[in-house]
């Protein structure tokens, strides 16, 4: 007798997606490239094929590309650069999206509305990415532990979300402060965050939704089609 697609499909899935119904994928022409597309990817259920949301739109990635992350995938036994803290290179993997954060107040109508965890991006606000500290890769409260703060004079962190990479238990000097945020302009690479236009990231966050378990899927294209199959990727 044949097999169902859709339940073998459900079998099969790689266990990090089995249980996301939403994914941003982006994808990059090579290891060094500091310029990539990202598309949304939507399903109703676990057993269902992933459907496109939107059309692809362009995004920044590190100044030096990707590199391979800490993150849901495990351990890869590739070719590739491995990330390193200040290394210029944006993480690749794939990685939950756990929160968002943005220059507006916590009781503003988007953070009412937004489908996940939001931190407003106050003076008193900061990721930590000294390998050093206590606090490496975690947010803190300046008012309790002075070390700088989130808040920029660019549009940078008007709105953004925060990829899960080296965490939740990080490894010191494997990469932190990992996110998705508006860019500095069209075409600026970043420090080794995944950045787009305002507009395109602001829709993002606005459709991002925890109930879903929103994954980013962040890869050059090479790798991308080694581990499409055995990863269930769209």
């Amino acid at each position: 007798m044949d097999e169902n697609p859709q339940t073998s499909r459900k079998l099969t899935a790689y266990p990090p997606l089995a249980a996301s119904c939403q994914l941003l994928v982006v994808k990059a022409p090579a290891w060094t490239s500091s310029a990539a597309g990202l598309q949304r990817f939507v399903r109703a259920d676990a057993a269902a094929d992933w459907l496109p949301v939107s059309e692809g739109i362009p995004v920044s990635l590190g100044l030096c590309g990707l590199a391979w992350g800490i993150g849901l995938h495990g351990a890869v036994n590739r070719a590739g650069p491995r990330k390193r803290e200040g290394d210029g290179c944006a993480p690749a993997g794939i990685f939950a999206i756990t929160e968002l954060f943005g220059e507006a107040g916590r009781e503003s109508p988007f953070a009412r509305t937004a489908r996940l965890p939001y931190r407003a991006a106050t003076t008193d606000l900061k990721c930590v990415d000294d390998p050093a500290s206590a606090h490496y890769n975690q947010f803190v409260n300046l008012a309790e532990t002075p070390v700088g703060d989130m808040r920029r004079t660019d549009q940078r962190y008007a709105i953004g979300a925060v990829i899960a990479h080296n965490s939740p238990n990080p490894v010191p000097g494997a990469g932190s402060c990992i996110f998705l945020h508006v860019w500095q302009a069209a075409g600026v690479p970043t420090a080794g965050c995944t950045a787009g236009a305002l507009a395109d990231i602001s829709e993002i966050c606005s459709w991002l939704d925890a109930a879903a378990a929103p994954l980013l899927i962040q890869l050059p294209e090479v790798e991308y089609a080694h581990f499409r199959e055995v990863w269930t990727l769209p």
